[in-house]
This record gives C-alpha cells, structure tokens and sequence, in this order.
C-alpha cells in the first residue's frame, strides 16, 4: 500500500487497490479499509473540491 497525501482539512491520504479503498484522517493514524469500492466513487473522491465532505456523502455508511 502507497498511500497519497491529499490536500484536505479532515483526510490525510488515501489508496486505492482496485477493489479497496484506504484512508488515512488528520485525527489519527488508524487507516480506514473499505472493500467492494467501486472506481468511480475513488475518482469521484479524489476530483472532489471537498474530500471530507464527498467521504461522509459517498462512502460512511454504503461501503465499509
């Protein structure tokens, strides 16, 4: 795993496998895996002018 340090108030860095998605936040150092990630939601989180906000609409909740 490679994780990229994105410019975010709330995440820190983020990977992605393919099929899991990994994210790192600002408040610790506990990577968060979610499985069954589809791409378009990883380009959909790394185009998004807000990544905290795209992560709390797109990813808590529907993919863990």
């Amino acid at each position: 795993m490679s994780l990229i340090l994105v410019n975010s108030s709330s995440i820190r860095a983020v990977d992605y496998d393919g099929n899991h998605l990994f994210v790192q936040f600002h408040t610790s150092d506990t990577i968060y895996t979610h499985p069954g990630m589809p791409p378009s939601v990883y380009i959909g989180l790394m185009q998004t002018a807000s990544l905290g906000r795209y992560y709390v609409r797109h990813i808590t909740g529907r993919h863990r």
